[in-house]
């Protein structure tokens, strides 16, 4: 019983090692080639005030800057209402403006509280146009299960580009993500 249970906790670990190299290394890469007409940046937690938080300002921030730097022309900003009683998408869309961003280059996503419906209101936002190139952004451990569903979704030219923000709860995130992608791949077989 004992060897089984080592040999079990081995595996484990093994598992563990894998998918969180996998999940950080491909991450943490940004396309060749970011352009693209649109961009989809995932939601995440609005704070009491009514700002985005450090996670999700940074997302907004790396939009700014591919926007700004002529690499994407319209910006869907996607995310529901958070436990804190704010419409994300209504906050990222505020943000963007501040930041220069043209109102009307800005698609709200009011109804992406999760990444999985975020991925497939896409066909709806952009009318069935499945061909189109989409740029993601959200935090590099996120990017991985973000890229597989909009794929899933019916995207084929699909990049990304991560947040330029990293944190201690990263740790937990990888490893939360360890658990999630394989669950989106298996239970979406």
């Amino acid at each position: 019983m004992k060897k089984i249970i080592i040999l079990s906790l081995k595996i484990f670990f093994a598992y563990i090692l894998i998918s969180c190299s996998y999940i950080i290394s491909t991450g943490l890469v940004d396309e060749e080639n970011l352009s693209s007409n649109t961009a989809l940046v995932l939601g995440n937690k609005v704070e009491l005030d009514g700002t985005p938080s450090n996670r999700l300002q940074a997302r907004l921030d790396r939009a700014a800057i591919l926007y700004k730097d002529g690499l994407i022309q319209k910006i869907i900003v996607s995310g529901g209402i958070g436990k804190e009683g704010f419409d994300e998408a209504k906050v990222m869309k505020n943000y963007l403006i501040k930041q220069g961003i043209n109102a009307d280059q800005i698609i709200e996503d009011n109804i992406g509280y999760t990444t999985e419906k975020s991925a497939n209101n896409l066909k709806d936002i952009l009318e069935s146009n499945t061909a189109e190139p989409i740029l993601i952004i959200s935090q590099y451990y996120h990017l991985p299960r973000s890229k597989y569903l909009v794929k899933k979704a019916g995207f084929q030219n699909v990049k990304t580009s991560y947040a330029r923000y990293f944190e201690i709860r990263d740790f937990y995130s990888i490893f939360r993500e360890t658990i999630a992608l394989p669950y989106v791949i298996i239970l979406n077989r």
